[in-house]
C-alpha cells in the first residue's frame, strides 16, 4: 500500500511538471511569434518608405521638368508607351 501512494505522488509531480512545460513552450512560441511580427512590420515599413520616396522623387522630377519637351516621343507623363500607336 505504501508503494501505491508513492507512485501517485510521483505521477502528480510528473503531471505538474508536464503542465508547467506546456506553459513554458506556449510562452516561448508566443514570444517567437511577436518577434517575427515585429521584424515583418519593420521590413514592411522600410519597403513602403522606400517606395514612397521613389514615387515622391518621380513626381517631383516630372513637376520640375516640362512634360511636353522631353527628348523622345512617348516619354510624356501619362503618354503611350514607345512603339504603340
Amino acid at each position: 500500500m505504501k508503494t501505491e501512494g508513492k507512485n501517485w505522488k510521483c505521477a502528480r509531480w510528473l503531471l505538474i511538471a508536464g503542465v508547467g512545460l506546456q506553459f513554458y513552450f506556449v510562452q516561448e512560441l508566443v514570444a517567437a511569434f511577436v518577434f517575427c511580427a515585429i521584424g515583418f512590420a519593420a521590413l514592411a515599413l522600410v519597403i513602403v518608405t522606400l517606395y514612397m520616396l521613389r514615387k515622391g522623387w518621380e513626381m517631383g522630377v516630372t513637376c520640375v521638368f516640362d512634360r511636353q519637351n522631353l527628348t523622345e516621343p512617348g516619354l510624356e507623363f501619362g503618354g503611350p508607351a514607345r512603339g504603340t500607336s
